[in-house]
């Protein structure tokens, strides 16, 4: 029975995409092709009425080697979902994703682009139904789950995709090879080369951003010829389970094996991600969370080619403005998207404890953090705005750090409870600021260490050069996703960059007005660097896909 999804077709749907995709992480200009305006996607209410069909029911995917069902997801806005996913018996399901690979590598990397660009373009046309998944898994507000969870998310998938192509493309599929012997006849080979598979890709999701973070991994092991394993965090499998559904019925349509993207989802207490991740035919792992697991994974995992984003301390340097008021905005917003759940968040702020300049004359520390205190109240003032922006505490630990925040040190900004109006057993907090003084020893155990969640901290020191120095050691010793600094001073500014090379860290200077340091745009920013500890990857670039295979060449007389 012939393919439903030939090559002809899908090189006419979306070898065009391809390669804008191509040339915008050439130049790193603005670029999308999927829409991030809700009113662009015309499926709200039956993207709403799918996701609804799915909660208490078993989600079947026909996959290899079900020995049971688990789930048990409960939304941050107090939905019980109900849904049933299969628990895997990973000694029948991983020979069959094994044997699903050869075909897949056979058909070389443009064809496994456009595949991959079909299930993303199907993704995207169930944007809705993504975002409530989003939204019920990790806490976002809805807005946010629709962007970051649905378009912004397949932006990083496709641009994973991109990369793997450029890879595995930069060598000729076969080349003549003559060398001269003089007056004998010359040496004469035809050698072929072509891009091996590592073996099976395992990604591991994280509770946050399930699609985001999960999809540069799973795409760009995909795309070179990988099968993929999807085991989602046991709060956040429903996206990760449609992405999967998703996955499986483009390949079966375009005959291949649809067991080259299963899911694995765990019972309760299993510690099923370390099972897998130590399993011989395990050779990629992609992971975002904790510290502690990726390092075990780092150390442990020695079979597998092994991706990492943990945690970091994200942190601003406060030297001058320009512009106090656009300062004071844009960090307001930082703090307070999506409570302060993202890996990018600044947490600590470095403010010298002489002040700074402005545009708006001197300002005393103590000024400083009264003010960014205010600039937070007014930006969250109002319950509606504050729910759209704040979205819910994706966890009891979130709440139990926030809980324990003013036992820290001094409070500048309290933070409150926002009742939502929909969701009347969400847990929606705005933003706690606190007063450090770097010359403490027991401030500083607080601050150079990741408090994830809605707690930042405004950190007194000596002088610009004492915080740039604190700067260095935060990124050399904790890593750091992000790095944002404001100054009116060159020399400053100078020193800046020379910190964030030598300690590579991605660095964002004056931002004041609709960028913020906590968000990157796929094909032009970089998302971590993989050079500190926060993480070993950046997403992405030639590094996170070039490993994913190997050139095998066959060589044999011409």
């Amino acid at each position: 029975m012939p393919a439903e999804l030939s090559t002809v077709l899908l090189v006419e749907r979306h070898r065009g995409t391809l390669d804008k995709a191509l040339e915008a992480v050439r130049t790193r200009a603005y670029w999308s092709p999927y829409p991030e305006h809700p009113k662009a996607y015309t499926d709200a209410d039956e993207g709403r009425a799918a996701f609804e069909a799915l909660l208490g029911r078993r989600f079947d995917l026909d996959q290899p080697g079900t020995d049971e069902w688990t789930g048990g997801e409960h939304s941050p806005y107090g939905l019980d979902l109900g849904v049933q996913y299969p628990h895997p018996n990973a000694d029948v399901l991983l020979p069959a994703m094994r044997a699903a690979m050869p075909a897949w590598r056979d058909a070389g990397p443009e064809a496994r682009a456009l595949v991959c660009l079909e299930i993303l373009a199907r993704i995207n046309a169930r944007t809705h139904e993504f975002a409530h998944a989003v939204m019920h898994t990790s806490g976002q507000a809805f807005t946010m789950a629709l962007q970051a969870g649905g378009p912004h998310a397949q932006d990083r998938g496709l641009e994973a995709v991109a990369y793997a192509y450029i890879e595995q493309v930069r060598t000729p599929d076969t080349a003549d090879w003559v060398k001269p012997q003089g007056k004998r006849d010359p040496l004469t080979l035809r050698k072929a080369f072509t891009a091996v598979p590592r073996g099976i890709g395992l990604v591991i999701g994280c509770n946050t951003f399930p699609t985001w973070n999960g999809y540069p991994g799973l795409f760009a092991s995909l795309a070179t010829g990988n099968a993929v394993l999807v085991k989602p965090h046991p709060r956040a499998v429903l996206p990760l389970a449609l992405t999967v559904s998703v996955a499986r019925e483009v390949l079966a349509e375009a005959g291949f094996s649809p067991d080259l993207v299963c899911l694995a989802v765990e019972r309760p207490g299993e510690g099923l991600a370390k099972a897998l991740a130590l399993r011989p035919e395990v050779r990629v792992i992609d992971y975002t969370g904790s510290t502690a697991f990726g390092d075990w994974l780092e150390s442990h995992a020695l079979q597998a080619q092994v991706f990492t984003e943990k945690a970091g301390v994200n942190t601003v340097v406060v030297d001058s403005t320009d512009d106090y008021r656009g300062m004071l905005s844009n960090l307001a917003f930082s703090l307070s998207l999506y409570s302060g759940q993202m890996c990018t968040t600044p947490q600590n702020l470095l403010i010298p404890r002489d002040g700074i300049t402005t545009d708006a004359g001197p300002r005393s520390y103590d000024e400083v953090v009264a003010d960014l205190a205010a600039a937070v109240d007014g930006l969250l003032g109002d319950d509606a705005r504050a729910n759209a922006l704040l979205g819910a505490l994706v966890n009891p630990e979130v709440k139990a750090r926030l809980d324990a925040a003013p036992g820290i040190g001094e409070v500048a900004l309290a933070s409150r409870s926002v009742a939502h109006p929909e969701f009347p057993d969400a847990v929606v907090r705005t933003p706690a600021l606190l007063k450090l003084d770097s010359a403490k020893p027991e401030a500083e155990s607080a601050f150079m260490a990741e408090c994830f969640g809605p707690v930042s901290f405004a950190v007194a020191v000596d002088s610009t050069d004492a915080a740039l120095e604190l700067l260095r050691r935060t990124v050399r010793e904790k890593g750091a996703m992000t790095v944002g600094a404001y100054t009116t001073s060159p020399e400053v500014e100078r020193k800046l960059e020379e910190v964030c090379w030598e300690e590579c860290a991605q660095l964002s200077l004056n931002l004041t007005g609709g960028v913020y340091v906590n968000q990157t745009a796929a094909f032009s920013d970089f998302h971590g660097s993989g050079g500190n500890p926060a993480a070993n990857a950046a997403l992405c670039d030639g590094a996170f896909v070039a490993s994913r295979f190997r050139m095998v060449e066959v060589r044999r007389p011409a």
